[in-house]
């Protein structure tokens, strides 16, 4: 091998599909010890070129170079025997078995070995997993830190990931990318895929842009401004969200009022007196780091669980008790539901987008007399299609064939377009490109401004604070009382985010008292020293 031969070197790589050519004569070149971007819209071809890299998925022409030598990658496991880790948007976990179990699978050692190696990895690189929990059991951020978790194990030569930092806070954040920083210092060629143009610019020292398959630049992000990454990647600036006022007279629609549960399951955050009220007109956004209750809290709000028949008053819509209304009870009155998980719970794979669309618009006027008005139900999926731009083979392509970012804008599109009166939505833009994100969060404020209450629960602080009137933070299963979002700052939601603002000062106790009231301008903050224990929240 030539000393100067890459780590990695694609070389003219073509794949198609029947509807599109994902990848279209595409180069692309990593350095060991280089953390190298790969960006580009919803649909651009990442994806598929990573599933390439890692033996997933076939090229149709062209040649992979791995450290001067010409390869086939056949499979993953041929992959990790090269020393390729991959770290995909889309999770690999069998549900039923426990995390140590997934690792064990592909990372050699005992299970005490093992479980020992997760925990000391998990604090080394601020990715909070208990070894022996079962994976049905966890959230999808949770599942995410386990995946990164399984790769960084694997020690890799090539680290690829797709999206890893939607999980995290800022903290946990810059946690990572010190990891990451560490790795590539030592050799490790690093392929980082994500939307977030800051951390690239932050992160990364080479970017490659994609547009519609192809290559159409390779650039120095720290030369660049997000604006000019923007451009290329999609050929155009993006305006910025426009927030008009609200017509309603903000009346409160959804309250919960003193909700404590337990879940069945105790490797889950129990729900621990939960105050909280939702208004027409208005965007409340949940900000906390998965696992903390919000998977709960959000299956308790659609009526996916449903309560007691005691506590069935704790959520009331209009005055109205409705916690044991099943999900379809709930849509009828108008609260309309965005699960985190795409496949299974907000979308069934193997069925088509206008089956899908039916599954949740079924009371919308898309059946009479027990049957299905197909026409209707495929002119609906068809406008949801066009109005979010989603990039797909028509109304028939199945959910699975969709990129992430193109299935969460079709999911979205599909609750917004029936107009509920309320909408709870958890990480609307998560693994969606910057065009899309500011077309989801323009089309949440426009539906505020029509007089919808919208309930936002996202781990991305820049979304909650551009759209958001007011924050709550959640940490192990509590709600801090609301704070206006601009009486406070990235980094006080993001320290209660870490949970480092329970057992605080007195003075400090009274500031972030009297901030989450609503009543005053001070901000959540440390006591000076770094000091600051973590515990619970208050409220």
């Amino acid at each position: 091998m030539a000393d100067s031969a890459p780590l990695l070197r694609l070389s003219n790589i073509v794949k198609q599909y029947p509807s599109v050519t994902a990848n279209d004569h595409v180069d692309l070149e990593v350095e060991a010890g280089q953390i190298h971007a790969v960006l580009g819209e919803n649909g651009a071809g990442k994806s598929t070129l990573m599933k390439i890299v890692y033996g997933v998925t076939q090229p149709d022409q062209g040649q992979i170079e791995w450290q001067g030598d010409a390869v086939a990658i056949k499979s993953p496991a041929q992959a990790r025997a090269m020393g390729i880790g991959m770290v995909f948007q889309h999770f690999s976990l069998f549900e039923t078995l426990s995390v140590v179990e997934n690792i064990s699978l592909s990372v050699q050692g005992t299970m005490a070995e093992l479980a020992t190696r997760i925990k000391d990895a998990s604090t080394r690189f601020g990715l909070d997993v208990d070894p022996y929990a079962t994976v049905h059991s966890l959230t999808v951020g949770e599942r995410q830190r386990i995946e990164i978790l399984r790769c960084i194990l694997q020690e890799p030569r090539l680290l690829i990931m797709d999206e890893p930092t939607s999980v995290l806070p800022p903290q946990g954040i810059t946690r990572l990318f010190e990891t990451l920083r560490n790795l590539a210092a030592t050799g490790i060629g690093i392929i980082f895929i994500s939307h977030k143009l800051e951390e690239i610019r932050a992160l990364c020292d080479v970017a490659t842009v994609m547009r519609a398959g192809r290559v159409v630049g390779v650039v120095d992000p720290r030369k660049e401004t997000a604006k000019t990454l923007t451009r290329l990647m999609i050929g155009h600036e993006i305006a910025l969200p426009e927030r008009a006022e609200s017509t309603d007279k903000s009346i409160p629609v959804l309250s919960i009022n003193g909700l404590s549960l337990t879940p069945p399951d105790p490797q889950q955050s129990a729900l621990n007196e939960i105050n909280m009220t939702l208004s027409s007109g208005q965007i409340i956004g949940i900000a906390g780091v998965s696992g903390n209750g919000q998977g709960l809290l959000t299956r308790v709000l659609s009526g996916e669980e449903i309560l007691s028949a005691e506590n069935a008053g704790l959520i009331r819509m209009d005055d109205r008790p409705i916690g044991q209304m099943n999900p379809d009870q709930r849509r009828r009155l108008g609260l309309h539901f965005v699960p985190e998980e795409r496949l299974g719970r907000g979308a069934v794979p193997l069925h088509s987008l206008t089956e899908n669309t039916g599954l949740t618009a079924s009371h919308a006027g898309l059946s009479r007399w027990g049957f299905l008005k197909l026409r209707s139900r495929n002119l609906l999926t068809s406008s949801i299609i066009d109005a979010m731009d989603v990039r797909c083979g028509g109304v028939d392509a199945t959910a699975q064939s969709l990129s992430g970012g193109n299935l969460q804008k079709f999911i979205m599109g599909r609750e917004l377009a029936l107009t509920p009166r309320v909408l709870i939505v958890a990480q609307p833009t998560w693994g969606v490109d910057v065009s899309a994100a500011a077309a989801i969060r323009q089309k949440l404020l426009d539906l505020r401004a029509k007089g919808a209450a919208i309930l936002v629960i996202s781990e991305e602080l820049e979304e909650l604070f551009e759209i958001c009137d007011q924050l709550h933070v959640m940490f192990r299963g509590r709600l801090s009382r609301p704070v206006r979002a601009s009486q406070t700052d990235m980094d006080s939601i993001g320290l209660g985010m870490a949970g480092y603002f329970a057992q605080v000062e007195a003075t400090v106790s009274d500031t972030l008292s009297d901030t989450l009231s609503g009543n005053g301008s001070g901000t959540l903050s440390g006591n000076g020293s770094g000091n600051v224990s973590s515990g619970e929240l208050h409220g």
